[in-house]
């Protein structure tokens, strides 16, 4: 499922909006407008300033882009570059009626993308930015496999909370952002069309290119969790009244995900934590594919440790602290199952659908789970087949502890049981990890390094 780059094809004139003469015709002649053809937005940038920095400094250079990423981006031949993006949005309710035309806005994408067209895969993977917790957070930033293959990450700042944390960690730099008229839509009545416009941005730019030049063969808007909502709205009610879509497929992770049957092909990817009951499955067709994925969290270990050095850096206060009834964060590679949808997508556009998966078992409404408590069904990887720990997506106590999932390691007694020795449990690894890898859950390169961390570990091993 490898993919390289591709060249683009030539724009399309029809994509884009029409002139402002061609709009004062029809306003001429009596007639409106229909919201199904996307203004074309200007992008500015990239915007200047990079770690170490200030926010609060008034030169702008000295300033840098919230959650700016600590990966060795240099390393994989890669940039980060910020850009204003602006223009006129339609705004609409959430049950997809259109509410006004041509609101103003200003925003930010953030573009992680390759330097060279060498190294892009011509894919470029759009995220809609959570705001749960108060602030632009790139919960399907996943360095190793984004830039391992190729792809071009952009995040897209479309609501009202992260935006007014912008402006409020940086009046230099994000000041004049404004995705509400001044006031006059509070409830991200505009994000729907600005997350729209920012892929139509990438496509033909006006102005900056934000991708510097690269091809871009494919556009898939991803979310996840309260993102993975506004996608929904989206895809569901605005969606159907757009005549030139822009995005080739839609990814729904740890969220919910459309009931309408589109063109355009839907990935559902849950965690064990969001499968919460049996019932109201969508199945599987053509353009609708659900993976759930046994022993991984909504908010996993993987996201929280990538996050915990750049809230340190960029939030009064840090990285916060949770006192949960277990031991919080499954470890258990949710992000692996992502990366390989990601690769079925690219296929599934051009035709050739992704595999199915089974579901999580349930005894009745409880989730059927083995004499250790690991979850039975769905997509089994090699951290809950061969386990060093048990890894649920359950767990309770304050805030956002429901969500983390759990983890606790097993002792050395245990895992003799498990492993006669150590060569039981690298076999039961590269064994779960083959089959899955064939059946198309886990790449290839992800398999490998599961492997060498088994064969690295002293699980099996006799102690002294």
């Amino acid at each position: 499922m490898r993919h390289h780059p591709s060249p683009s094809a030539p724009a399309d004139p029809s994509r884009f909006a029409p002139s402002p003469a061609f709009r004062a015709a029809l306003l001429t002649l009596g007639m409106t407008l229909s919201a199904s053809l996307l203004a074309a937005p200007t992008i500015e940038g990239p915007i200047p300033g990079s770690p170490p920095g200030d926010p609060a400094s008034s030169d702008l250079a000295e300033t840098y882009p919230f959650f700016a990423t600590y990966d060795d981006l240099a390393k994989r031949r890669y940039v980060e570059e910020e850009f204003y993006l602006s223009g006129e949005a339609d705004a609409y309710a959430t049950d997809g009626t259109l509410l006004a035309e041509d609101v103003p806005y200003r925003t930010r994408i953030l573009v992680r993308r390759p330097i060279s067209e060498a190294r892009s895969n011509g894919v470029v993977l759009m995220e809609w930015q959570n705001v749960t917790a108060g602030y632009d957070l790139d919960a399907l930033w996943h360095g190793e496999q984004i830039m391992r293959d190729g792809y071009t990450w952009i995040g897209v700042s479309a609501q009202r909370v992260g935006v007014n944390q912008l402006r409020e960690w940086s009046p230099t730099r994000y000041g004049e952002l404004d995705v509400t008229a001044d006031g006059e839509w509070m409830t991200d009545q505009l994000s729907y069309e600005i997350f729209a416009q920012a892929a139509e941005a990438v496509r033909g730019p006006e102005g900056a290119d934000p991708m510097g030049g690269l091809s871009v063969d494919k556009i898939i808007a991803m979310g996840g969790s309260q993102s993975a909502g506004r996608m929904t709205v989206y895809y569901d009610r605005i969606l159907p009244q757009i005549e030139n879509p822009v995005f080739d497929g839609y990814e729904f992770i740890v969220g919910t995900a459309p009931t309408r049957e589109g063109d355009e092909p839907v990935f559902h990817i849950l965690s064990e934590t969001d499968v919460r009951t049996p019932l109201g499955r969508r199945p599987d067709s053509p353009v609708y594919r659900r993976w759930e994925v046994a022993g991984t969290a909504h908010s996993g270990y993987q996201g929280q440790e990538y996050r915990r050095p750049l809230s340190e850096r960029d939030l009064a206060g840090g990285a916060p602290q949770y006192n949960c009834a277990l031991e919080p964060f499954s470890r258990v590679p949710l992000h692996h199952v992502i990366a390989a949808a990601h690769e079925h997508m690219i296929d599934w556009i051009d035709g050739e659908l992704p595999p199915s998966a089974p579901y999580l078992e349930f005894d009745g409404n409880v989730k059927a789970r083995d004499e250790l408590g690991l979850a039975q069904g769905g997509i089994q990887l090699s951290q809950v087949t061969a386990p060093t720990a048990i890894n649920t997506g359950s767990n309770a106590g304050e805030s956002f502890c429901f969500l983390f999932g759990s983890y606790e390691p097993l002792d050395d007694q245990a895992l003799a049981e498990l492993y006669r020795n150590h060569g039981r449990y690298v076999t039961a690894v590269a064994r779960t990890d083959s089959e899955n890898v064939r059946a198309g859950y886990l790449l290839r390169d992800d398999a490998r390094d599961n492997l060498r961390a088994a064969a690295q570990s002293d699980v099996g091993k006799k102690r002294r």
